[in-house]
């Protein structure tokens, strides 16, 4: 080889594009700095542009092992989170490539924690104007996915971002998927079991959009106590955790009930009559226990849609839901800070609505 020709060679700087794929800018324009997580789908690192100098999160999908191609849950991932572009859904920056075919990476914003990371972390649970603000905009970011045809079919709160200015970003869309009307067969090897719909546990293979309201509902119970409502280790044990706290199923509330493939596998008899949320969740106002029942309930039919529920009357009795700006801030497990001790000062008036004043329907508290 020409001893020139060589040199230049060594000299040339990374590309800035992979060559068969000219769209595709290459990830050697990041840096990574931290891995953040590593799920089923992906591995995600944040990471700096070299260019901007701005802080991202860069998902790697798991294509190593595939043999037939480009996998379909990273096809429906990227599908959705372009389609589904919204203020509380996680943005997608670009789609870049490393040094081969199999080296893809999904490019969006980063943000500071995790939902369930944060609540473990917290000295307390969110305050209710809290709760209210955090459920409105889950809400709302998938009320914006339905009316794109997309379900979600994985929202948990390990799946929901929070940044330090109090906005909620719905993430990993590695089990989202378009559906159409009427609704056809799908997997029953959807959404983690603490938060999967009693349908879908008792055999359903036509759901809709009510498996993933019934999702918000679990997350609605979690954010007040910072716990999971329905902790099953078996989707056995789980059925059993909701019909004990929700009531006995039957055909007169759920209509189809006596149809599902394993509704006639459990006794229903051995359950209450009636639910028990009010014992369970004392906090909540007699519209928000109301907002619960609705998202949780049996009948898929008859389950409040993420719509509907925007408009509910909880969400404009006192309190009102708190301004994102005035959540407090955390220091970020994904960015590598180191956890400090803090407590967050309260007045004894602060959750019975003593608020002084207003941005755009929140309250100052």
């Amino acid at each position: 080889m020409d001893t020139r020709t060589h040199t230049q060679a060594k000299t040339v700087p990374p590309r800035s594009e992979h060559p068969p794929l000219k769209s595709c800018r290459s990830v050697n324009n990041y840096e990574r700095l931290n891995h953040i997580e590593e799920g089923t789908y992906g591995i995600v690192f944040r990471a700096r542009c070299k260019n901007t100098g701005e802080v991202v999160a860069l998902k790697r999908l798991k294509l190593e092992e595939e043999k037939y191609g480009f996998p379909i849950t990273s096809l429906r991932e990227i599908h959705s989170l372009l389609i589904c572009q919204h203020p509380h859904i996680v943005n997608v920056r670009e789609i870049v490539v490393g040094d081969t075919l199999n080296q893809i990476y999904i490019v969006m914003d980063f943000v500071e924690h995790d939902l369930k990371t944060l609540m473990q972390t917290m000295p307390e649970p969110f305050l209710i104007s809290e709760v209210k603000t955090l459920l409105r905009q889950l809400l709302e970011a998938t009320a914006h996915a339905h009316s794109n045809w997309i379900l979600h079919r994985d929202l948990k709160a390990s799946n929901l971002l929070i940044n330090n200015r109090g906005q909620i970003k719905v993430a990993d869309f590695g089990m989202a998927r378009r559906y159409a009307e009427p609704v056809d067969e799908m997997t029953q090897l959807v959404v983690t079991l603490w938060y999967r719909a009693p349908e879908i546990l008792l055999g359903e293979k036509r759901y809709t959009t009510a498996v993933d309201v019934w999702s918000i509902g679990c997350i609605f119970g979690e954010l007040i106590t910072s716990e999971p409502l329905f902790g099953g280790r078996s989707e056995l044990e789980q059925i059993k955790l909701i019909f004990s706290l929700l009531g006995q199923p039957s055909e007169d509330i759920w209509r189809g009930f006596n149809k599902l493939p394993h509704a006639k596998s459990i006794n229903t008899s051995q359950f209450p009559l009636y639910s028990s949320l009010r014992q369970h969740y004392k906090i909540l106002s007699d519209k928000g226990l109301d907002l619960m029942s609705r998202l949780l309930a049996y009948d898929p039919k008859k389950r409040i849609s993420c719509a509907d529920a925007l408009e509910h009357p909880y969400f404009s009795e006192s309190p009102l839901p708190k301004h994102p700006d005035l959540f407090s801030s955390f220091p970020s497990v994904a960015a590598g800070e180191q956890r400090v001790d803090y407590s967050r000062s309260r007045s004894p008036g602060r959750e019975r609505g003593y608020g002084f004043g207003r941005v755009a329907g929140y309250e100052f508290v």
